[in-house]
């Protein structure tokens, strides 16, 4: 994939990204900061609550309002503070019984909607906030009543203040005005880290390119050290990675899995690199002890990929690429699904190419005869099911192959290479 088309994906993916983080924290912040400047706005009006009772009951100071004068000096109290800043204000003395009661007409008509509660029995101011009706913000303020010299307590004052409308819309215009600008810092902050991030992120990209591409460099080395050794494996090598990556692309492999199939297949024989070349390049048959060195070149495949990080997923087609479905190959001799996936999906690829390509000792044979082949073997030397996934693959991939040369097949593996590597 070219360099700016990464570039402008990763750019819309980023974009995405902080977009979508930036409306999130708007929709979590916002709310927040809305509800923060609401329950400000009730204390405020709560404190103010407080404070004007407190000074008129202390200006009314019956200093036991559990004391015989205690009900008129709670009467004049209340009728007080009802009407100026309470709808209703109620005393109670110390053993939570009521002493007065003072409504505004407001107050009158909201008292009946307003949730019981029992005797009082708090030693602490509090408060609570209620929707009263259909319209109408209530607040209810619950006061201890001490004794200025002891503090002992001596009863209780309860208010209840509806906030007016007016006062009720400046405390949402607040709210809304708070939650605004949190909303819009988090719009803005997204936007200045965007570029930063992309920046970043571009610089990452790049270096990631870069070490693909001294990954892909690094197996394509070797491969071209397995082609100097025995120059049929050359192009073979590309060919064969390529059908078996479109064979693992319908079982539906990708990332790590898909990976390891084209590097494994690639680096099939590399273990050939260890093998004398009177054996290597023997022209004739391999008797039987040369046949059991040349096997060896499994073993030594395994010792090469192992611990060679990427390379590491490799190892399963480099130590399984002779073994037979009936368990019939070599080196261990494994049958059926004990065989890894990709190495019985690399059999079939190997074979197929080995047949249809031209070699120094045979002539390639034609795509029917070498299907007629490989459908024999199915269920000996082939997995059934990667044989019934290739043959419908067959077609396409003998008509891709058709005339190709090392670079033609070059070509068609590093798409697959680009594709599934750099992911």
């Amino acid at each position: 994939m070219h360099p700016l088309l990464v570039m402008n994906r990763f750019n819309r993916r980023a974009a995405a990204r902080i977009a979508g983080v930036t409306v999130l924290l708007v929709a979590i912040v916002a709310p927040l900061a809305w509800w923060v400047a609401r329950a400000n706005a009730e204390s405020e009006v709560v404190s103010l609550a407080v404070e004007e009772s407190n000074r008129l009951l202390r200006h009314y100071g019956a200093a036991d309002w559990s004391a015989a004068n205690a009900a008129v000096a709670a009467q004049v109290a209340v009728m007080n503070l009802s009407g100026g800043f309470f709808d209703i204000a109620e005393i109670y003395d110390a053993g939570g019984a009521k002493l007065a009661e003072s409504l505004t007409p407001l107050g009158e008509s909201v008292e009946k909607l307003m949730p019981n509660h029992g005797r009082p029995a708090y030693a602490a101011a509090s408060y609570e906030s209620l929707t009263v009706g259909a319209d109408h913000w209530a607040l209810r303020v619950f006061i201890p009543l001490r004794s200025p010299t002891s503090q002992q307590l001596s009863g209780y004052f309860e208010g209840v203040r509806i906030v007016p409308a007016w006062q009720r819309q400046s405390v949402q215009a607040a709210a809304v005005k708070l939650a605004a600008i949190v909303g819009l810092s988090a719009l803005l902050c997204g936007a200045a880290i965007y570029p930063i991030v992309v920046t970043l992120s571009a610089e990452n990209e790049r270096k990631t390119l870069e070490v693909l591409d001294s990954h892909i460099s690094m197996m394509e080395a070797l491969g071209r050290a397995i082609a100097k050794r025995d120059s049929d494996t050359g192009a073979h090598n590309y060919r064969v990675a390529w059908i078996a990556a479109r064979i693992g692309e319908e079982f539906g492999l990708t990332g790590s899995a898909m990976q390891a199939l084209i590097a494994g297949s690639f680096l099939h024989d590399v273990g050939k690199i260890g093998i004398a070349d009177a054996i290597l390049l023997k022209p004739a048959r391999l008797d039987d002890a040369e046949m059991a060195l040349m096997r060896t070149h499994v073993s030594q495949g395994e010792e090469i990929v192992t611990g060679m990080g990427w390379l590491d997923g490799a190892n399963e087609v480099v130590a399984g690429h002779h073994e037979k479905w009936d368990g019939t190959g070599y080196p261990r001799r494994l049958a059926g699904e004990a065989i890894p996936l990709s190495a019985r999906i690399f059999a079939v690829a190997d074979v197929f190419d080995a047949l249809s390509s031209k070699r120094p000792y045979k002539e390639p044979l034609p795509f029917g005869q070498v299907m007629q082949i490989l459908r024999q073997d199915s269920g000996r030397h082939f997995d059934p099911a990667v044989m019934a996934v290739f043959e419908r693959l067959s077609e396409e991939i003998g008509q891709a192959l058709q005339g190709s040369t090392e670079h033609s097949a070059r070509q068609l593996l590093e798409a697959q290479i680009r594709k599934h590597f750099a992911q």
